[in-house]
């Protein structure tokens, strides 16, 4: 019988804080000890034993005698049961093609570097071949909402067991969906990459060309703090990882632009209908919604299952394809007909595949993103194994096209359905417009502020105030004319920069009004003595763009580095002593913010 689990609905960041007592031994123990074995619970394939545990925990504690930084020291996580972990099982769901792994998956070694802790290996459709969550001889994995209904698929086991609140984040594969579909039907977050982010290596591949490694998480923050470490240098082993360009977007306008398709299908599910129709007046508020012609996305994503793609599949099959009893009969039907297409066909394909992604990207070039529902329907357990073709297919509406058409997306929690089952939502931009995607994601899981996964936790805003530099970016501090809501803010937000945080500089600064400046413009001094903390934000600037915004500041004004109250430097706005000569103190203001108040305050007195 399942004991309690104390870190039962743990975000990521509640471990972290957690772990850094002397308990995080004997948390882990505790953790290990209270989840059911694979053979009660279907999300396992594997669980790590007690000896693994402590040789793992025996080797984080060497890298931290040692001054390695370990953002993730002692946080448990798990991985889909086709990524390789050193020295453990690697089915894929197919107990006919295991092997033991002799190194870690270059994503595993990566999250253990940075002191996560692998406690175990969850359940899939064989080869990934599937969006349901039935097709694997480990067993269906059931709704973490209602057993009655499917889980999604193939990922499973990793967002039955991240929505459970077993660990705060797992690692799913998304081909054409299945990072994203479980996250829909399970309430999760689920952050599915760009192409090539992050590397495969060692990772059991379903169509190589398409395939990547994708986060399940409580929150967005979550997400993003994994999706630093596993992308944070390019993976020169893995033939298809590619480096991120310094000109991707870190962030989106106050007000996006985000595309709708202007024909949705639900294929008569009036629940999945009005939940979205709920979200569309959720979003309304925070963005302007477009529609666009969906039909080249919809032929795209036919490509997948109806073109030679399948043979991508059979080849990562191997000789088994050769021995159906081996394989779950579904999947065994759907990779057998890879040999049927020729070379031809498969060439043809790939110029209509780019033709179609051409288009797609041309019109996400138009729009911040575009935001569909994460699936358009969801069944039950019963009707799968009457329909398992059609309704698969129905899953991926919305996320098959994605990876054909180099697209990054994430997977949202969104409005619940009528009867009680989660409803996720999902934005969809050009390649590497992740961070973008995660900027607008934050925003809308603070509006809705839904309880996390399947558990009963209440959604909180993250606590964490110092977030790691978007890769590629440049974290600057403004004090004045470019903060939200002021008149140069556009500049920033031109330039695809994403707001951080708003905070103080350190105790040494005094704040000016400068003379003659249109708008009006303050300046930053640094000094010996009787100096204070003064407001400012901070925003991350693509290094492609950072040229360019500094090449509009006029003088006296100038970039140099600026020391905040938590000991962090930053780059920030500085101001030629000579300018302050001619200037107003404004320090007792605390920042330009409360200055401008006053001063049309003063302006509306007059008047």
């Amino acid at each position: 019988m399942q004991t309690q689990i104390e870190t039962l609905g743990w975000t990521l960041e509640q471990w972290q804080l957690a772990q850094q007592d002397d308990q995080g031994w004997q948390r882990l123990q505790a953790l290990l000890s209270a989840l059911p074995s694979p053979a009660e619970d279907p999300a396992w394939i594997d669980l790590a034993s007690s000896n693994e545990l402590h040789l793992q925990w025996q080797q984080l504690q060497e890298l931290r005698a040692a001054g390695e930084s370990l953002p993730l020291l002692g946080v448990p996580f798990a991985i889909k049961d086709n990524i390789d972990a050193a020295g453990w099982p690697t089915t894929a769901a197919c107990t006919a093609f295991s092997y033991t792994a002799a190194e870690d998956a270059t994503v595993v070694a990566r999250l253990k570097a940075a002191g996560a802790v692998l406690i175990g290996k969850t359940n899939l459709d064989q080869f990934a071949t599937g969006l349901v969550g039935t097709r694997s001889p480990y067993g269906a994995v059931p709704n973490t909402f209602n057993p009655a209904y499917v889980s999604g698929g193939s990922s499973s086991g990793s967002a039955s067991v991240v929505a459970r609140g077993l660990v705060p984040f797992a690692l799913g594969t998304d081909t054409a969906g299945s990072g994203r579909v479980p996250a829909g039907f399970n309430n999760l977050v689920g952050l599915k990459p760009t192409r090539g982010w992050f590397s495969n290596k060692g990772v059991v591949p379903a169509c190589r060309t398409l395939d990547c490694v994708s986060v399940f998480a409580l929150t967005v923050d979550d997400a993003v703090q994994v999706s630093h470490i596993l992308g944070a240098e390019q993976d020169l082993d893995d033939a298809f990882s590619r480096r991120s360009p310094q000109s991707a977007a870190v962030g989106m306008p106050e007000r996006p632009r985000l595309a709708i398709p202007a024909q949705l299908e639900f294929f008569g599910d009036t629940a999945m209908q009005a939940a979205f129709e709920q979200a569309r007046s959720e979003l309304a508020p925070l963005a302007e919604l477009v529609e666009i012609d969906f039909t080249p996305f919809s032929e795209l994503a036919a490509l997948l299952y109806q073109g030679p793609w399948v043979a991508e599949r059979t080849h990562a099959v191997g000789a088994l394809v050769q021995q159906p009893d081996a394989m779950d009969p579904v999947v065994h039907a759907i990779v057998s007909k890879g040999g049927e297409y020729t070379a031809l066909d498969a060439f043809a394909a790939e110029y209509r595949r780019q033709e179609l992604a051409r288009c797609i990207q041309l019109q996400l070039q138009q729009v911040d993103a575009l935001v569909v529902p994460t699936s358009p329907t969801l069944r039950t357990l019963a009707a799968m194994q009457q329909e398992p073709l059609l309704y698969n297919a129905q899953f991926g509406t919305y996320t098959n096209f994605t990876n054909l058409a180099d697209l990054c997306a994430l997977a949202l929690p969104a409005p619940f359905r009528s009867d009680g089952l989660p409803a996720g939502i999902t934005l969809i931009a050009n390649a590497w417009q992740d961070f973008a995607l995660a900027d607008f994601g934050r925003r809308w899981q603070q509006q809705l502020a839904l309880p996390l996964g399947a558990t009963d936790q209440a959604f909180k805003p993250s606590d964490v105030t110092s977030k790691p530099v978007a890769p590629g970016a440049v974290r600057v501090a403004v004090v004045g004319a470019h903060l939200r809501g002021m008149p140069l803010n556009f500049q920033l937000t031109n330039r695809q920069a994403s707001f951080v945080e708003a905070t103080q500089t350190a105790p040494e600064y005094r704040l000016y009004a400068l003379a003659n400046t249109m708008p009006p413009k303050p300046g930053l001094a640094r000094v010996a003595e009787k100096g204070a903390s003064i407001l400012v934000e901070l925003w991350d600037v693509p290094l492609a763009n950072f040229g360019a915004f500094v090449a509009e500041i006029p003088e006296p004004l100038g970039i140099g580095n600026l020391l905040l109250q938590d000991g962090r430097s930053v780059k920030g706005f500085i101001c030629e002593p000579l300018a302050l000569c001619s200037a107003k103190d404004i320090t007792h203001f605390g920042g330009w913010r409360a200055y401008i108040a006053d001063l049309k305050k003063s302006q509306e007195t007059l008047v």
